[in-house]
């Protein structure tokens, strides 16, 4: 019997507002602990909580950029669970009147485009963190987190494998970074995931018995994840047993879940309108005004990034995943119009040296101009694009230095002299008689090892195309 997965996902997105949802206590990541508290977001009684219209403002932007129905009248509910990182033993949120409504993401996997609706986007804080002393039977609680807002994003049970949910997840971080209205920092919990998880027998309308995932702090986390929650509930139901209701958590030491506790449902949170919160009122020009401020979103640069520069899907796919690398390629090529040259350059180099010391484009002192001094140099052939890759590009990226500055200090002006290159291709071919047969003799692609000596005398500065042409003269004659 063949079974398909049905997977709905709730994200939650640290919005990145200076002070909390309703008080103006900071939300900076990693202050000590229980030093961003207050009054208000600890449920001191006596305190009246106050909406903070930015959280709004940013909840609205993205209910916009995903096509959702805004909801001119929202009301905030309290949601009731006691657990020790919520020092209310409620959790103000959004139940019966959400702030937006249905809207889709659009998502590619292995170049096909399906659509993922929503079911609703709404308003509510965040809860504590609990620290687990590892040497001792102790769990400490910081409230520095209670307060701040989030925007939940519930899908549609639209999803049927792991790397739809990841390509669901990504796009939907990408969106939200070129809002600016959160970080997407998976590892410091500012975009957190939660998956509802059921199989069913292909070709079926019936969903089968959900599990919510919990604990997956990466997209590689939520991958395997789901992987493995897919294939334990197919092997229950293979084995004749149920699968139970419940709430696990992932274990990425041994990439399997476990049972965490039994799942709520609706009614167990006795939701009901905040009584110290006056509903939310929105006015279509307020929405209008807004919807003025998006930017150019990911598909849209995505697609003109592919019409206007003539770059492949893949190439221009990565290019727009962040905003500050669209930025930074669209800059060097008004610099240095060659849009399939800048975007080779970034795609193989730069994107090499951002992965591993896993930053962003603007957290570096690589800026366009360079890049586009660099890559003009290699086209006027004053350096050859190996020294460029090889001893160029790595001192402009640490040091952030101009690339004729660093041509000049290391001596690497190419070597063009017909005299001196003719000389030295004749002696690597003196030197490799061997080689030289058998390319006579039909292994024509050891014309690359002989270009190879040659750059090895002159220390990479041997003008590549006058090589290669003097070595074809001298062992095709």
């Amino acid at each position: 019997m063949e079974f398909e997965a049905v997977i709905g996902l709730e994200v939650h997105a640290q919005l990145s507002t200076k002070s909390k949802l309703f008080c103006s206590c900071s939300t900076k990541f990693g202050a000590s602990p229980n030093s961003q508290v207050c009054p208000i977001c600890t449920g001191q009684p006596g305190v009246l909580p106050v909406i903070n219209r930015r959280a709004v403002e940013y909840a609205i932007k993205l209910a916009l950029a995903l096509g959702c129905k805004i909801n001119l009248y929202s009301v905030m509910a309290r949601k009731h669970y006691f657990y020790p990182d919520l020092p209310k033993n409620y959790q103000i949120s959004q139940y019966e009147l959400p702030l937006a409504e249905g809207g889709e993401v659009q998502i590619e996997v292995n170049g096909e485009r399906k659509s993922i609706g929503l079911v609703r986007i709404h308003l509510e804080e965040d809860a504590g963190k609990l620290i687990h002393d590892e040497k001792k039977p102790f769990s400490y609680v910081d409230f520095n987190r209670t307060g701040v807002p989030l925007l939940e994003i519930v899908s549609k049970p639209e999803i049927h494998s792991p790397e739809e949910a990841v390509a669901y997840l990504k796009t939907l971080r990408s969106i939200l970074r070129y809002l600016e209205i959160c970080d997407g920092n998976m590892e410091e919990g500012s975009l957190r995931c939660d998956a509802n998880v059921s199989v069913r027998p292909k070709g079926s309308k019936t969903l089968g018995t959900k599990v919510e995932l919990k604990n997956m702090n990466s997209f590689k986390h939520v991958e395997r994840a789901l992987a493995y929650e897919i294939k334990r509930q197919i092997g229950l139901l293979l084995e004749g047993k149920e699968v139970v209701q419940e709430t696990r958590l992932y274990d990425e030491a041994t990439q399997t879940t476990h049972p965490m506790r039994g799942k709520e449902e609706a009614h167990d949170y006795c939701y009901f309108p905040d009584p110290d919160l006056i509903e939310i009122q929105l006015e279509e020009s307020f929405i209008e005004k807004l919807k003025g401020e998006l930017p150019e979103l990911p598909q849209n640069k995505k697609e003109r990034f592919i019409k206007e520069y003539g770059l492949s899907s893949y190439e221009a796919g990565i290019l727009t995943e962040e905003k500050s690398l669209a930025d930074f390629f669209e800059e060097t090529v008004r610099l240095f119009p060659n849009p399939k040259g800048v975007s080779n350059f970034i795609l193989t180099e730069v994107l090499r040296y951002l992965n591993r010391d896993n930053l962003d484009i603007n957290q570096t002192k690589l800026k366009p101009e360079m890049l586009a001094e660099l890559l003009e140099l290699v086209e006027k052939e004053v350096i050859s694009i190996t020294l460029a890759k090889q001893q160029v590009f790595p001192e402009i990226y640490e040091r952030g230095i101009s690339p004729k500055r660093v041509i000049e200090e290391k001596g690497l002006i190419q070597e063009s002299s017909e005299d001196l290159l003719r000389s030295l291709c004749e002696e690597v071919l003196k030197e490799n008689p061997g080689e030289v047969e058998r390319y006579k003799s039909g292994k024509k692609g050891l014309l690359g090892f002989f270009v190879g000596q040659v750059m090895k005398k002159t220390q990479g500065k041997a003008n590549p195309k006058i090589v290669n042409k003097i070595l074809i003269e001298l062992l095709e004659n």
